[in-house]
């Protein structure tokens, strides 16, 4: 009986992981590190690693996030690591703006420039209310046009599209930022470094093996 059950067991463990491991990684074992998978879709696309990194303008532990190890990960992988910022306010008092600025930029191709132009006003100009004149000064350093980056908000689709990005925080039980989700499902909660370097490197190296 105990032989039976110990085989019956092995029988369910080679089952699940031959469910759970192509979610992960798409070929071979799972990557080293430390991670844990959510039930959301892959996000995967060929030759690189996407790093959603929920963030809030507003908390400093996401710029320094943000101005230290992301930059030394994008120096390191180059156009292997694409890393897109997914708005989730968690500060509590603070105003939308910034987060509707992010967003109206990306749809203008200048996302990331208008995120560091962002993360640099608050944080280390000390700037919290974002008026109509501040905008002005960010919109032209990012090189957009002030009149139609202006239209793009008042149309509501940033807010939109940032309550969204707080629902995809939500359905996945985060609490606090910053919080990185690789490749759309697996998400990391240590975020040393060398844990996310080694992560991003299993990735890149079992894709490269299937």
């Amino acid at each position: 009986m105990h032989i039976r059950k110990n085989a019956l067991t092995l029988l369910i463990g080679v089952f699940l992981l031959t469910i759970i491991v192509p979610t992960i990684t798409r070929a071979g074992d799972p990557p080293p590190g430390e991670f844990r998978l959510t039930n959301e879709p892959s996000l995967h696309e060929p030759g690189k690693v996407i790093l959603l990194e929920f963030a809030d303008f507003y908390c400093p532990h996401c710029h320094m996030f943000e101005t230290v190890v992301i930059a030394k990960l994008k120096k390191e992988f180059q156009d292997k690591l694409e890393v897109r910022m997914v708005g989730f306010p968690v500060m509590r008092g603070k105003l939308p703006t910034a987060f509707e600025m992010y967003e109206q930029a990306k749809t203008m191709g200048k996302g990331s420039a208008m995120k560091a132009v962002l993360f640099r006003t608050i944080h280390q100009e000390q700037i919290h209310i974002l008026d109509k004149s501040l905008r002005a000064l960010l919109i032209q350093e990012v090189g957009l046009n002030v009149k139609e980056f202006e239209e793009g908000l008042a149309s509501g689709n940033p807010y939109l599209a940032l309550e969204k990005g707080k629902a995809w925080g939500e359905r996945v039980g985060i609490t606090h930022t910053p919080t990185v989700i690789l490749d759309g499902n697996i998400r990391v909660d240590n975020l040393d470094i060398n844990n996310l370097r080694t992560l991003i490197k299993g990735l890149l190296h079992h894709e490269q093996a299937g």
